[in-house]
């Protein structure tokens, strides 16, 4: 499947990682010129002045509200390719994220004919001929695109993230925390009450809704979910639907593990 902004979560790893073997230190500060921004719906892409942030800020921009920008400063920074070695030294063989988040958006518009402008106005409604473009699209295409995965992998590193093992405990313990801040309640969070925290990235692009986390329960378990959708109607840029199943599906499987 496509992973959308599912793969920030790699990111993360291979940024906590290299700080815990010393290769960097994640209060390095970097500058982030407006004039180099990747489009996006929040964060430092929708910013208008220059601004400058630690690493580990601008990985809580990354995860809590999916910053395209600071997503790509990142990675600039870490290296896709060692990002992609690293999630292979993890299991995750069947797995792309070489991809960065203005490579997997202009080959996205060169597919459809899509302006920047068009692509971040949440009120542009797709046309017919959207669709047809839709179809072929190289970014929608698990087999050809630069960000996919399977939800049993993911869920492999998010166990890994959980138990320890896929960097040193303290590493560990900070991806946990910021994978708990992210903001959006309205996938994976609306199918679980109080009580239940959870830790998890949502991925969004048109037609593709997702999300992995781990949903925990205190005493009583803790839980890898990952559910990945694929519209059958890509028109609406706005799925709630699917955005809504997601919650549903995931508690399913978790109540049924449970019991």
């Amino acid at each position: 499947m496509v992973l959308a902004s599912v793969f920030k979560v790699a990111v993360l790893v291979e940024l906590y990682r290299r700080a815990a073997a010393g290769d960097l230190d994640v209060t390095e500060r970097m500058r982030i010129p407006k004039a180099t921004r990747t489009v996006g719906p929040t964060g430092l892409s929708v910013m208008r002045d220059d601004a400058e942030l630690s690493l580990r800020d601008l990985a809580q921009w990354m995860i809590s509200v999916s910053d395209n920008t600071a997503t790509d400063v990142l990675m600039a920074r870490l290296g896709p390719e060692r990002i992609q070695a690293t999630v292979e030294r993890l299991g995750l063989v069947d797995t792309d994220v070489r991809g960065t988040c203005d490579e997997i958006l202009a080959i996205f518009r060169e597919d459809t004919g899509l302006t920047e402008a068009q692509l971040a106005d949440p009120d542009y409604v797709l046309t017919a001929g959207d669709l047809a473009r839709l179809e072929h699209n190289r970014s929608l295409d698990p087999r050809r695109t630069r960000n996919r995965s399977t939800p049993r992998q993911w869920a492999r590193l998010l166990r890994a993230i959980w138990l320890d093992e896929a960097a040193p405990p303290e590493a560990c313990a900070e991806m946990r925390a910021i994978m708990k801040t992210q903001v959006w309640q309205h996938r994976l969070s609306s199918g679980f009450g109080d009580g239940v925290s959870i830790g998890a990235k949502t991925g969004t692009l048109i037609g593709i809704r997702n999300e992995a986390g781990v949903v925990e329960f205190k005493g009583d378990g803790r839980y890898a979910v990952c559910v990945f959708t694929r519209a059958y109607d890509w028109l609406p840029r706005k799925q709630p639907a699917a955005d809504a199943v997601i919650g549903r599906a995931a508690r399913l499987v978790v109540e049924n593990l449970r019991t």
